[in-house]
């Protein structure tokens, strides 16, 4: 039995008695979650451990509702005096708050009652030393490839938690997961010419987790291809997304779709609801059920169902990223979105995104480019969310005659995401390797700033 299985049952029993302290003591309605988190990390550079740090950790909030007036609070201490003084803060702020029409718990016949089995739990910790092996490993496969010539160094780590959820309208859950990641990052080159990368590899499993050598070679070998870069021509060209950075733009599109923005007013995509807004043939798709994946879950922060869902179907927008008071605001049903911390009421969020491949391999797509640019990093956070502007610093490699021709740097993008959306065209490469992934990406007629 894990270290997270270990406390199932009595967070649950635990969570249990203080919903019904809260309820006792005036409040009409109340929730609470319970995180219990455990991490083991390691870090080395040039082959001598920086830092090996093991973690535990304990967070429970308290969310207690009179009418339409809502309180949170939270603690790490769950001793009973503190819990009784947990509760007695809240029903008491929840008093005296502005009441907001919208909060409240589901209805018990909006509650999930499935379970599913989705595999998120590693039952084997890692000892230290396999730790310690994986990044050496890493940074050696790196160092080894030839003209790095620095390490900024690599980190192995593990982790496990189990998110408890219980409230007063019947609803009580529990589940665990765990995470596996491993990376480096090296320099090539001298002085004022120097290039630096990184790779990496996170899964939930040890035994899916890549070849740490594998990850350390990527690294190497995608720093020196960095060396030496020029500036790009200024224009309008064809941009290619990297697979490692194409999931930016699916971010970018949750973000737009996420219930809170629409209900605002803030999204540009705000009325486009049923609309198409993405190129013909497109789908984007969300998997809460991926067995083993990164955001999996089996139920949303507000105990509703989960279900995978195409957010985008055939370029077509088909839904909001919804939870209850979003949903009400909208006067629609929740879509099961909801995401909470320990300190805030719950707010939508999307679990396993990811855009389903295209036809055409990623060399083909390169080699219909005459001239464009290949984006391998990505920099600022140069995203309107109301008008859809889009600019951000760039670097990776031009491209002449369908090939990649030389490193570029210090490069601007910039468009509109409405017409990015519908100029997209993806490769056939896609990797699931976040919880937000995407293949190689190009989207004609941008534009680059450069010389």
């Amino acid at each position: 039995m894990t270290v997270a299985d270990n406390h199932a049952d009595a967070d649950l029993a635990l969570l249990e008695s203080l919903i019904a302290k809260a309820t006792g003591h005036g409040a009409d309605a109340a929730d609470a979650v319970l995180v219990r988190g455990w991490s083991l990390s390691q870090e080395l550079r040039h082959g001598e451990t920086d830092r090996l740090e093991r973690a535990e950790g304990r967070d429970l909030g308290l969310r207690v509702l009179i009418g339409r007036r809502q309180a949170m609070v939270s603690t790490t201490d769950t001793g009973s005096e503190a819990l009784q003084a947990l509760v007695e803060r809240a029903v008491s702020m929840a008093r005296a708050v502005p009441e907001d029409p919208y909060c409240g718990l589901a209805e018990p016949g909006q509650l999930s009652e499935a379970r599913p089995d989705l595999d998120l739990l590693d039952p084997e910790e890692p000892a230290p030393e396999a730790l310690i092996e994986r990044a050496r490993r890493c940074e050696e496969a790196a160092l080894a490839v030839s003209g790095v010539t620095n390490s900024n160094g690599a980190t192995a780590a593990w982790g496990s938690n189990r998110a408890t959820l219980v409230a007063s309208n019947g609803f009580s859950g529990s589940y665990a997961s765990s995470n596996h990641a491993v990376s480096c990052s090296v320099l090539a080159g001298e002085g004022l010419k120097m290039e630096g990368d990184y790779d990496y590899s996170t899964t939930v499993f040890g035994n899916d987790l890549e070849d740490p050598s594998e990850v350390g070679r990527r690294a190497g070998e995608r720093t020196v291809k960095r060396l030496n870069p020029r500036r790009p021509k200024t224009g309008r060209y064809p941009v290619v997304f990297d697979p490692r950075i194409s999931g930016g733009l699916l971010r970018s599109f949750a973000g737009a779709i996420n219930g809170t923005s629409v209900a605002r007013g803030t999204s540009f995509l705000k009325d486009r609801l049923g609309e198409k807004i993405f190129a013909e043939g497109i789908v984007i798709q969300e998997d809460p059920h991926r067995r083993r994946g990164l955001r999996s879950r089996p139920f949303d922060a507000e105990g509703l169902e989960t279900r995978p869902r195409r957010l985008i179907d055939d370029g077509v927008l088909t839904t909001w990223l919804l939870d209850l008071a979003t949903a009400r605001q909208l006067g629609l049903e929740s879509t099961g979105h909801a995401a909470r911390g320990v300190s805030g009421p719950p707010s939508p969020a999307v679990t396993n995104l990811y855009m389903k491949p295209g036809a055409i391999s990623r060399d083909a797509l390169l080699g219909e480019i005459q001239e464009g640019f290949y984006v391998t990093e990505l920099m600022g956070q140069g995203v309107n969310p109301v008008t859809g502007d889009y600019s951000r610093g760039a670097a990776g490699f031009w491209i002449e005659g369908g090939e990649l021709a030389y490193p570029v740097s210090e490069a601007t993008i910039a468009g509109n995401l409405k017409q990015m959306f519908m100029e997209i065209t993806p490769a056939d490469d896609l990797v699931f390797r976040t919880s937000v992934d995407a293949p190689t990406l190009r989207i004609d007629g941008m534009t680059v700033a450069g010389n």
